[in-house]
């Protein structure tokens, strides 16, 4: 080997140990078992031990345990600790993981989470309200039971619900009235689940609240009225837009509309929004009147003004055995047993003379006002075992202008009030098919939800006739007739409705 080879060897070696002691050394980490903290799907760092987090959280959130008597406070519903590896990432205290969280999403308590599932209905104008669902949240189950105990004792008297409950509902006996329970139920459907609650959320801590959210829809102050002297029920209700049923639903302390007010009184004369639709069908026995005809007879020799009562009308009665379904204490529908129907009394007849030199239609004078009561000069316009399923008067805020008359069935006869003539027989969705009788006194008669019609525009009727039968046409739940009675042409300017009970 020469001395150039030697030098080449000797300068190779020199570098490799200026190498070996002067490059950078690279660190061999070990990997670390660690918790990587999400919120809301994004990362927020990284934990050592996840169980640390949970006491802290607790820990620093007594004012929220204290504020709902909570024995413990849990994290935000979207955090989610994973276990994970990491080698050489920062790892936070606890202490920094939860400011970053604590003003980001609220922390949560454990509790009940209920939701009652929304039922689709159909407004006035043939439309489809989609059902909303509801979520209530309580700390205590019990207080979600008391809640909607008293709700339900709202629409159902307590004690016939106690006796419904209690299976001790006694037979109605022969020749006597009463109402038996046949079922209660709710016709949503409700799911009570445990889970964590957020501490934003409106959380219900007692039934008294709870049941004023379930009957009104809200925990708003509810509005009062101070009844003055004179004052009725009745009165009171139809001048705030409430329906007798719903001003006692909404004031328990009163057993019926019969009850006193006394001057100075407040009462609630808010609407009520039930949450849920609570259904009660009803085997009931009720005394009804059977309305008595008037039989007209004519004197050619006297005047149209000259009128004589010869034999006075009196009402007969009868028991009658329906089937009542109601829904939220306001009836949906009735079916009557016609087989089990009793007549107690029948009635007498009214027979009236009256003068023909001059015709008049209706056999109504036409100076009569708009109140005045015009006993024996109107027929039914069912037969007569019937059921008013919905008197005139507002329902849930809105005036309900006529009266309906269920029981009667499908294809019953529907018969003119009196005499006239037919101003309209037609279809509308809301009305389906319906008949407009003009008395040529002032007073308008309509008949809707009809299945058939039998007459036209145009045509003269009697009193009596029959003019259609009994339906679900159009807007309707449930077969019956929409009677309505007004002052001038139904719905047109200046006309007005009357309560079709004056009739009789």
């Amino acid at each position: 080997m020469n001395i150039k080879n030697i030098l080449i060897i000797g300068i190779a070696i020199l570098i490799s140990v200026i190498l070996l002691f002067f490059t950078p050394k690279t660190k061999v980490m070990s990997p670390q078992s660690v918790y990587r903290v999400y919120l809301a799907g994004k990362s927020v760092g990284l934990i050592e031990d996840k169980e640390d987090l949970d006491q802290y959280i607790d820990k620093e959130q007594q004012s929220l345990k204290d504020k709902y008597n909570a024995d413990k406070v849990y994290a935000p519903e979207s955090l989610e600790v994973v276990k994970d590896i990491t080698y050489n990432e920062k790892i936070s205290t606890t202490e920094e993981i939860y400011n970053k969280i604590k003003d980001i999403e609220p922390f949560t308590i454990r509790g009940y989470e209920i939701n009652i599932q929304g039922i689709d209905t159909t407004n006035e104008q043939g439309e489809t309200i989609k059902g909303v669902d509801q979520t209530i949240y309580v700390l205590d189950e019990g207080v979600f039971n008391e809640a909607m105990d008293r709700t339900i004792r709202s629409f159902v008297s307590s004690d016939s619900y106690d006796r419904y409950l209690n299976n001790e509902q006694g037979e109605i006996q022969s020749g006597s009235t009463g109402t038996i329970i046949e079922n209660i139920y709710i016709e949503n459907k409700i799911t009570i689940k445990e889970t964590n609650i957020p501490s934003d959320e409106t959380i219900y801590e007692n039934a008294d609240d709870l049941s004023k959210y379930l009957l009104f829809g809200t925990l708003d102050e509810q509005q009062t009225y101070t009844v003055q002297n004179g004052d009725t029920i009745s009165d009171v209700a139809f001048n705030n837009k409430l329906s007798n049923e719903e001003f006692l639903i909404a004031n328990p302390e009163f057993s019926n509309a019969t009850n006193l007010l006394y001057e100075g009184q407040t009462v609630t004369i808010s609407i009520i929004k039930p949450q849920f639709r609570l259904v009660e069908v009803d085997h009931q026995v009720s005394l009804q009147d059977i309305p008595y005809e008037t039989e007209t007879r004519y004197d050619d020799s006297q005047y149209t003004t000259y009128e004589e009562t010869i034999q006075e009308g009196v009402n007969g009665s009868q028991l009658v055995t329906s089937k009542v379904e109601k829904v939220n204490g306001q009836v949906e529908s009735a079916v009557i047993d016609h087989s089990a129907t009793r007549v107690i009394k029948e009635p007498t007849k009214r027979i009236i003379v009256k003068g023909t030199k001059k015709r008049s239609y209706g056999g109504v004078d036409s100076s009569l006002s708009s109140t005045t009561k015009i006993e024996g000069y109107w027929l039914w316009p069912t037969i007569t075992t019937y059921y008013i399923s919905s008197p005139y008067g507002y329902r849930w805020g809105t005036l309900h202008d006529g009266m309906d008359i269920a029981g009667s069935g499908y294809g019953s006869p529907i018969y003119a009030s009196n005499n006239g003539i037919v101003v309209a027989s037609s279809y509308k969705w809301d009305n389906g098919e319906y008949i407009v009788i003009n008395h040529n006194n002032g007073y308008y008669t309509m008949y809707a939800h009809l299945a058939n019609r039998y007459v036209s525009v145009g045509q003269e009727v009697s009193i009596g006739d029959v003019i259609g039968t009994m339906g679900q046409s159009g807007f309707a739940t449930g077969v019956h007739l929409h009677f309505g009675l007004w002052r001038g042409y139904p719905y047109s300017r200046g006309s007005s409705s009357l309560n079709p009970m004056s009739l009789f």
